[in-house]
């Protein structure tokens, strides 16, 4: 018989070449096994999700016949626009139903932002450590990354300054509220010196705020979009913190000469965000239930907090260093000199235990004493456990 000629395919894109996958997409894997209390993951607790009130709501949508599950407008749900919006306008912040673009969650609304917003090459500002699903996202686009360094109060305004004087970036990446993964808040004043330093400099900010509404202390801080009036701050949202992060469903906020662009961007990524889930949101929040159902996950998430904090101490090793963060889902640790956490972190598995390494947070130049800790997945009686496990392998 002929010898049967070898087929050779073309290789991947090289765009893939250096994107790196997400180790806590990994490490999720880690919560399917019995017995494991991972504090990997950002998982909102399950049991306090709504079910009822989102079952009715699933209800109402498709009530109203064949339009929840029809093709429908790339931009999004007129009414859940409507009310995004009216979240923000209680917030002190003015905005249009048609300032709004729902997305697939809020990750769609990060590579939606890249893809508009950066050419192979540009420079992004990225907070050290960062997102790294953002870092994902702008890898992705081809862009370079570049660290800017920040202390507890978050982003160090005069490092960022110089470094937008010599790289001239596209845009700055920021999470200003109850940061993942170190859970810090930039204050009220440098959010008004940050809109001023990208409006001087010339490029703009993508101020993704997913945790906005779970604060469990301290006062609120105004969004940077409220210091600008040049269209250069960028904000996302999601309801997957709040509601459910499976009904995949988050949004940008943008100014029309970049909203065009991004419709154009997701005609071509899914044409539309699924059109019955975008009904059930809207249902649910003029229902009246989410409120309640926040206020729940407020009280629940604040003792889970405060139950982390009180365990730390006695399982880290002298010398760590944590935050204290007024909301949100993360708080960050430091251990001293000589540890390594990605290395210790199968050894933590084979005890029962997860966390998300810090390295995997860095765009470069990774601290190896790092990791990040989520607080709101578990009990304060299995979180104490959960620590525990941890002193016993640091």
């Amino acid at each position: 018989m002929p010898d049967t000629p070898t087929l050779r395919l073309p290789a991947l894109a090289t765009r893939l070449a250096s994107v790196r996958s997400s180790v806590v997409r990994d490490l999720l894997a880690l919560t399917e096994r019995p017995g494991v209390i991972s504090f990997a993951g950002g998982l909102p607790a399950p049991e306090l999700f709504d079910v009822d009130g989102l079952r009715a709501s699933y209800d109402a949508a498709l009530a109203t016949g064949g339009r929840a599950l029809q093709y429908s407008t790339t931009e999004g749900n007129p009414a859940l626009r409507a009310l995004v919006a009216d979240r923000y306008r209680v917030g002190g912040l003015p905005t249009s139903p048609d300032d709004i673009l729902i997305t697939t969650g809020s990750q769609q609304a990060l590579t939606l932002l890249a893809a508009a917003l950066v050419d192979p090459g540009d420079v992004v500002l990225v907070e050290r450590p960062s997102y790294l699903a953002a870092l994902q996202a702008f890898h992705l686009a081809g862009a370079r990354t570049v660290e800017v360094p920040g202390g507890p109060d978050g982003l160090d305004l005069d490092a960022l300054d110089a470094l937008a004087r010599e790289h001239h970036p596209a845009l700055l990446y920021t999470v200003p509220t109850f940061h993942n993964p170190t859970g810090r808040t930039l204050d009220g004043p440098s959010r008004q010196r940050l809109a001023e330093l990208a409006r001087n400099r010339g490029f703009r900010i993508v101020e993704d705020d997913p945790y906005r509404e779970l604060r469990y202390s301290g006062d609120p801080q105004p969004a940077i979009a409220s210091f600008d009036d040049a269209g250069a701050v960028l904000t996302t949202g999601s309801f997957s913190k709040v509601l459910a992060p499976g009904m995949r469903l988050g949004w940008v906020r943008a100014d029309p000469r970049v909203r065009t662009a991004l419709v154009i961007a997701k005609q071509s990524a899914d044409l539309h965000t699924p059109t019955v889930d975008q009904a059930a949101a809207a249902h649910y929040v003029t229902s009246g239930r989410l409120e309640p159902s926040l206020d729940r996950s407020r009280h629940a998430y604040r003792e889970r907090r405060d139950a982390m904090l009180a365990a730390l101490p006695g399982a880290l090793p002298s010398g760590s260093r944590w935050t204290r963060p007024d909301g949100g889902m993360f708080l960050w640790v430091t251990l001293p000199a000589g540890h390594n956490t990605t290395e210790l972190l199968p050894r933590a598995v084979a005890d029962s235990v997860a966390y998300a390494p810090g390295s995997a947070f860095y765009a470069a130049d990774p601290d190896p004493t790092t990791l990040r800790l989520s607080f709101v997945t578990y009990t304060p009686a299995d979180i104490a456990e959960g620590v525990r496990r941890l002193g016993g392998l640091f």
